[in-house]
């Protein structure tokens, strides 16, 4: 017999290092001789999209587009500190690094602008399309090219340097403010328990994630699809089968991940409350958006057969030992 239920779960994730640890990233931007920028950040892709989002905001804060943006990282020879690919940090981090790296370059740009347009104050002066240009007369500007060209051979370089806030915890009141940004979510499933087989399948799924401010959009759903295929795979099928200190189950053939075939359809919802300190309002949701898929489908099956499963991964035969004591 196949049962149904369904299950929710909610979250909050304190992103960064916490808990007092120094928490620090470092930035560069450049202006280049061809009128680009280029940003050197020590920053790792592994996947979540850093290249992407990391142009982007130097992007909007000087005005120009991602192509005029030349992203440079993971060369510790030429790149200054950012700090590790964990914590769900490099977007808040790393990104406000970014970010006033990038303010302190365009305050530089206008004031040589200021020159090069012959006018007496860097008042009503705007910055886009890679030109400084008079408001009220656009026709009147000086592009980034010209900017770099009169520099010759003077490199116009600003670093700048970001560390998040946190504190450690009193050891002996257990208080404190260890995290900051928080990030908030929500995921509800429901699932299909075949009760002679113990199988446990995913039918359909929805996640309410909470973004600060959606940079990249498509990105963030990408995010949301890899944590729950991760949290599924947590909860049903991976299994390390460790016996005597040894892995058992070292190969795909016998470690279970979930594929595109056992994936539900996740439905998405990005809630977007902006974070005042975070790079145009954006939180990190790297790890977030897998802490509370496991739960829900624990409570999902618990709904769907009445069998309160406190170990995972649910595997066929512990959900048919379950079910068989649970008579």
């Amino acid at each position: 017999m196949k049962k149904r239920g369904i299950g929710f779960a909610t979250m909050f994730y304190g992103t960064g290092y916490g808990n007092g640890f120094p928490d620090v990233s470092k930035a560069i931007a450049e202006l280049t001789k061809d009128g680009k920028v280029a940003i050197y950040v020590g920053a790792t892709e592994v996947g979540q999209g850093a290249k992407t989002i990391m142009s982007q905001i130097p992007a909007e804060v000087l005005g120009i587009t991602v192509d005029d943006i030349i992203f440079i990282n993971e060369d510790t020879s030429i790149t200054p500190d950012a700090g590790t690919a964990a914590a769900s940090r490099q977007t808040y981090n790393t990104g406000n690094a970014i970010k006033k790296a990038a303010e302190v370059l365009r305050e530089e740009v206008i004031k040589i602008a200021v020159e090069m347009l012959a006018v007496n104050s860097d008042t009503g002066l705007m910055v886009k399309n890679g030109s400084v240009y008079i408001k009220t007369f656009p026709d009147k500007k000086v592009t980034f090219k010209e900017i770099a060209d009169k520099l010759g051979d003077e490199i116009l370089r600003k670093e700048a340097t970001f560390i998040a806030h946190s504190t450690q915890m009193d050891d002996e009141t257990g208080q404190g403010s260890p995290y900051w940004p928080y990030t908030f979510g929500a995921c509800g499933v429901e699932v299909e328990v075949d009760t002679e087989t113990g199988r446990v399948e995913i039918i359909d799924a929805v996640v309410a994630q909470d973004v600060g401010k959606a940079i990249n959009p498509k990105l963030i759903e990408g995010q949301i699809d890899g944590g729950f295929a991760m949290g599924y795979g947590y909860a049903i099928m991976e299994d390390l089968n460790i016996v005597n200190g040894k892995i058992k189950n070292n190969r795909f053939t016998n470690y279970l991940i979930p594929t595109s075939l056992d994936m539900p359809e996740v439905n998405a919802a990005i809630v977007e409350d902006p974070e005042s300190t975070a790079p145009f309002g954006a939180k990190g949701i790297g790890e977030p958006v897998m802490v509370y898929v496991a739960p829900a489908i624990l409570n999902a099956i618990y709904n769907a057969v009445g069998v309160r499963m406190t170990e995972i991964p649910v595997t066929p035969e512990k959900m048919l030992k379950a079910l068989s004591e649970n008579k």
